[in-house]
């Protein structure tokens, strides 16, 4: 009956002062517990581009979930069926015939990266650049390598080269393979938004090394990966991503998979697209 007791106090926080007690009841019941915000420095990962080179494509994590940890981000989905686009809290699946359409929140994700987009750093473009020049200004302009970074990019593309995969069977092919043939479409005068991040070369193995982009049009027509593109005058943020956080499969593939490898040859070769 103590133990009891002792357990219904501590539930409505009962507190004894100098005889009279408060208790933490409001209107009748008891104050929830406050949820702790967000992290807005931390880019958020879920399993890593390792376990996806290697063929693990089974999706783990809801898409509604993704939400919880940032409004701008990439990745895929189960069976590799598409490319991931999260921009302003909305959710996009580009699959192979190219489109985008917002996604049902029970699609799974085997890999994404997210976070919450607060720009640090804006770097104007004067003239026309392509892909090489983009990744030129940013690696001029971000204070340091060993850090990561978001980029979004709103405007007109005079040119933007995208790709998406095709749904995979089991057994899933190795990511090199599966990528060898896909669908590519060349986008023009396009306007939208380049979404990416920038992973330092030490994470490789979690997170895509350098510079990994992907392409939404405004009136959501197009998009996919990013292979290639031509950039107007405009200006580029970037968002200063000090903190990386992981959360990896408990069950399925990812358990028995052999993750020791060097992929960086193949992932390179995934990214170029060629």
């Amino acid at each position: 009956m103590k133990v009891m007791q002792k357990t219904v106090l501590a539930a409505i926080g009962i507190v004894f002062m100098g005889g009279v007690f408060a208790g933490l009841l409001v209107a009748g019941s008891i104050m929830a517990p406050r949820v702790p915000a967000p992290d807005k420095d931390e880019l958020y990962s879920v399993s890593t581009i390792n376990a996806l080179a290697l063929g693990v494509y089974s999706g783990v994590t809801p898409v509604s979930e993704l939400g919880n940890h940032g409004d701008l981000g990439i990745g895929t989905f189960d069976a590799l069926d598409g490319e991931l686009i999260m921009l302003d809290g909305g959710t996009w699946q580009v699959r192979s015939d190219g489109i985008p359409r917002r996604t049902d929140a029970n699609l799974t994700t085997p890999w994404a990266v997210m976070t919450w987009f607060e720009p640090d750093i804006v770097i104007p473009v004067n003239g026309t650049t392509d892909l090489s020049g983009l990744t030129g200004l940013l690696d001029e302009a971000l204070p340091s390598e060993n850090l990561f970074y978001a980029v979004r990019i709103d405007g007109v593309f005079p040119a933007v080269r995208v790709r998406a995969p095709f749904r995979q069977e089991k057994p899933y092919p190795p990511l090199v393979n599966a990528t060898a043939n896909q669908a590519v479409f060349n986008l023009s005068n396009t306007t939208g938004t380049i979404i990416g991040f920038y992973s330092p070369d030490y994470s490789s193995g979690l997170s895509v090394p350098g510079y990994h982009f992907h392409y939404l049009a405004k009136d959501r027509s197009s998009g996919g990966h990013v292979i290639g593109l031509t950039l107007g005058p405009g200006e580029v943020r970037a968002d200063v991503t000090p903190r990386f956080a992981m959360v990896l499969p408990e069950s399925g593939d990812f358990i028995g998979v052999d993750l020791s490898r060097d992929l960086g040859n193949e992932i390179a070769h995934v990214e170029s697209g060629k």
